[in-house]
């Protein structure tokens, strides 16, 4: 039987590994050793972060080392990593679907996978659980073409519910695990950071003239609710977050018809030789995404480079 497509076979590796990061980050939470450590203002890291990398990073490696891998820790490459940590299974959904014709022949030197073990993690020592995420998203020649989204506790508000679920896509393929919902009709929501705001952020989001903003924490989460139709835009004017928040939202979105740019309009480069941080912002919509942009004050635009 035919080897599938490389891409593929990464965007179902990343998938077995989310969810086993996410068991951790879940095992994490609930002994309450969170092992806060601040790398600088408003930027924390915990055991979560630095165990769901080790897990992500190695399981990665393994099956494809000759793929960049870029993690948002730093870490020492010499931690012992726990065996039943190293996922090397698949998921068999994901590689039944076809593969888009323009990644078919894709190579190991053409893929970067960029990783957020925990998305949202000011939030995850607060107890806002909704808002995590772990993200892994794959680059090919620059361009986010796939992404996994895993929501380690969602459902955590419901009685006996079955926590965690995963979103994928494939742009070209589609996004699967979760259903495209129409944001509410005569009115405009936004999303926006809850911790990271200043005046071009706010200028930003005023902007739109919404009838209600939402703030939210982690870039997968705010991009999550953009495609469940919770809100019309994610909208971030300012150079917070980095290639490691954008390219799994960036590509699941976009799968699903969506899109993501930075203020200017410009698309985001992930290279592995990229500066980490989007500079110009973010701007996330299902639609108008033109009309969206075309609201940003000049302040805003002149404040951030292009």
């Amino acid at each position: 039987m035919a080897q599938s497509p490389l891409v593929m076979r990464i965007v179902s590796a990343s998938f077995a590994a989310a969810n086993r990061a996410g068991m951790i980050i879940r095992d994490i939470m609930r002994k309450g050793e969170l092992g806060v450590v601040e790398k600088g203002i408003n930027d924390l890291q915990t055991e979560a972060d630095r165990s769901a990398q080790r897990c992500i990073v190695a399981s990665l490696s393994k099956q494809f080392p000759k793929v960049d891998i870029i993690g948002e820790e730093t870490l020492d490459p010499n931690d012992k990593i726990p065996a039943d940590w190293i996922v090397l299974g698949s998921d068999t959904e994901i590689l039944a679907k076809p593969c888009p014709e323009n990644l078919t022949n894709v190579k190991d030197e053409d893929v970067v996978i960029w990783v957020d073990p925990v998305d949202g993690t000011a939030e995850y020592t607060q107890g806002l659980l909704d808002h995590v995420t772990v993200l892994i998203g794959i680059a090919v020649n620059g361009k986010a073409v796939a992404g996994v989204i895993h929501q380690p506790f969602y459902n955590y508000k419901t009685a006996n519910a079955t926590l965690g679920r995963t979103i994928w896509g494939v742009i070209g393929i589609g996004t699967f695990g979760l259903d495209k919902v129409l944001p509410p009709a005569g009115k405009r929501i936004v999303t926006t950071t809850r911790s990271h705001s200043n005046k071009t952020v706010t200028d930003s989001v005023q902007a739109m003239s919404p009838d209600e903003v939402i703030p939210a924490g982690g870039c997968g989460h705010k991009a999550l609710l953009v495609i469940a139709g919770v809100a019309h835009a994610y909208v971030f004017g300012s150079p917070g977050c980095k290639k490691w928040d954008t390219c799994a939202p960036e590509a699941v979105l976009h799968a699903m018809g969506g899109r993501l740019t930075d203020v200017h309009g410009n698309d985001i480069r992930y290279e592995a030789t990229v500066k980490k941080q989007n500079a110009g912002g973010v701007i996330a919509t299902m639609s108008d995404h033109d009309w969206y942009l075309s609201r940003v004050p000049q302040s805003v635009k002149d404040a951030l480079p292009a």
